[in-house]
């Protein structure tokens, strides 16, 4: 699923491999997909962006938006679908839900397993609160995202909410979601259910710290390796809570990595490091 560190790299990547290039033939609905979500009529998409040039590319949360240059339009592909580069000549697979071909004959396919969105908008036009929360919200690592902003988040809330819902409900950071929570929770120290109205002064800055630190070293080390870039391949940062570590050791203390389901999905944790 994109969260901020893919939807940061991906962007990087696309702007390196695509951005400039000419769009020269658009496919939708190749393979149906109940829980494929377009904007408007996908059968549109063709007339409005072939002939485009894909410009500048970026990472907002869980959604990542390609404009097309000089046109008033944006390609934004959302959290749940995938989008991948294949070069001049590279065997593409046999489904797939949009592929647009550029002038090189590379191609941007995109595919959806459980669900995802597809989106070719007008960005001054369109309303879709993840999508404007995504762009109105300051990320973790920039200066407007510093400790003062971070607690600001938690006024008005009620107490008994848990720090997991804290942070990764609601869009209050856009794009941190359950998959990037796990190890920044193990970093911090706190377990998935704990009240944030027992959080400590100390705490707080603690988990701070750990958004901070945790999405920067994902970053760095090109996205997690529970997902893939946009060349299919995995991310290098080792993550320390996903389904790749249950049962295993926890690197600080060794006891055994648990999982559990909390609040609609899996939330993986240590009983001895986030008690």
């Amino acid at each position: 699923m994109l969260e901020i560190p893919e939807s940061t790299i991906i962007a990087a990547q696309l702007n390196e491999t695509v951005r400039g290039k000419k769009i020269t033939e658009v496919e939708t609905e190749h393979t149906k997909h109940a829980f494929a979500w377009y904007h408007g009529d996908p059968s549109s998409y063709a007339e409005k962006m072939e002939g485009r040039r894909i410009g500048t590319s970026t990472g907002i949360g869980c959604m990542i938006e390609m404009e097309l240059a000089q046109s008033g339009y944006s390609f934004v592909v959302g959290d749940g679908a995938n989008i991948r580069y294949f070069a001049p000549g590279s065997k593409i697979p046999g489904k797939y839900q949009t592929r647009i071909t550029l002038e090189d004959n590379s191609s941007l396919i995109c595919t959806v397993q459980m669900y995802g969105s597809m989106f070719l908008i007008e960005p001054a036009k369109y309303d879709n609160l993840y999508y404007l929360v995504g762009k109105e919200k300051p990320q973790p690592g920039t200066e407007e995202f510093d400790y003062d902003y971070f607690t600001d988040l938690r006024e008005d809330l009620s107490g008994k909410i848990s720090i997991k819902e804290f942070l990764a409900t609601k869009q209050r950071i856009p794009g941190l979601g359950n998959g990037v929570l796990q190890d920044i929770l193990l970093e911090a120290g706190l377990h998935p259910k704990r009240k944030i109205n027992t959080l400590r002064e100390g705490e707080w800055k603690r988990t701070y710290e750990a958004v901070i630190c945790i999405l920067d070293q994902m970053k760095k080390a090109g996205g997690r390796d529970t997902e893939k870039n946009l060349f299919g391949q995995p991310g290098g940062y080792q993550t320390k809570l996903s389904k790749k570590t249950v049962g295993k050791p926890c690197p600080y203390c060794g006891n055994t990595i648990q999982k559990m389901n909390y609040m609609g999905g899996t939330v993986y944790y240590c009983p001895v490091c986030q008690e």
